[in-house]
């Protein structure tokens, strides 16, 4: 069964196909042909009966017709299986394209990245080489713009860096990844901002902590963002259970509310009588 982090990445590439050819021809340095699109296609690669060959993602560049096929997996360990599948994924894709295709394996293990990047003997004279992305192939977005720009890509940088042992640099990074995402629709937004904060390392989450939010921004800008995710749906959850359910205003007020705004409520919940009495001066704004 599909780990969570497997599906993670394979989520970001959903949402964004261009993040594949982008990866290739940034991270890689390969030239690939210019293309006015780039969109998921079916993962089913079988042209016969079983054995049954399904990638986890393909991405076509189209323009006009296609004019490249992309199949991205993501190994989170080594299967010897997949040297003998990985072939028969590109070959069958380029059958029903009629176009190039290459194969791109997005790992999170530098030793997996090593074993996926070998070549694969074919026989005779036919050889077969993945292009592959380990951690420290991902860039390190830090850029407040680039990451707005790719949210995508921000995102991989965060679950590829957050548990570095540089964990300024990877608050930096998880701090850019976290800025764009807000901004995204609401069901987006909310799973790349969880992503990031269950990617970021200990050592990274402990500096967090220790910040001042006085004078670090990124304890404002950051990690309250997330404490006030955690505190409005708490408080929404007591108040129900101590006043029923509540209104679609009231709601809105509590997940607008900053983490001092829901501390206060929570401290006057416990002697409240009323839902007003427990909102407060917060019900007023």
């Amino acid at each position: 069964m599909p780990s969570q982090l497997h599906e993670s990445h394979l989520f970001l590439f959903r949402n964004q196909p261009k993040l594949a050819p982008d990866l290739i021809g940034g991270a890689l340095g390969v030239t690939l042909p210019s293309y006015a699109e780039a969109r998921v296609i079916s993962a089913e690669l079988t042209e016969v009966q079983p054995p049954e060959y399904r990638a986890d993602l393909v991405v076509e560049l189209w323009r006009d017709a296609p004019v490249y096929g992309i199949v991205v997996e993501v190994q989170l360990c080594k299967d010897e299986h997949k040297r003998f599948a990985w072939p028969a994924y590109v070959a069958n894709l380029r059958a029903r394209l009629k176009c190039p295709v290459s194969l791109l394996v997005i790992t999170a293990d530098e030793a997996v990245a090593r074993w996926a990047a070998r070549c694969v003997d074919m026989g005779g004279l036919n050889q077969f080489t993945p292009y592959v992305l380990g951690p420290s192939a991902i860039p390190q977005v830090t850029d407040e713009a680039c990451a707005r720009e790719n949210p995508e890509l921000a995102v991989l940088s965060a679950i590829a860096h957050g548990r570095d042992s540089d964990s300024q640099r990877a608050i930096e990074i998880a701090l850019a990844a976290q800025k764009a995402s807000v901004g995204l629709d609401g069901d987006r937004s909310k799973i790349y901002c969880d992503l990031i904060m269950s990617c970021l390392g200990e050592a990274a989450r402990q500096a967090l902590k220790s910040m001042d939010a006085r004078t670090y921004v990124y304890q404002s800008d950051f990690a309250k963002h997330y404490i006030a995710q955690g505190r409005a749906g708490l408080i929404t959850r007591l108040l129900t259970c101590r006043f029923g359910a509540i209104d679609a205003q009231t709601q809105a007020l509590i997940e607008r509310a900053s983490v001092d705004d829901l501390d206060a409520i929570g401290e006057r919940l416990l002697t409240a009588r009323t839902l007003q009495e427990a909102l407060g001066s917060e019900a007023t704004e």
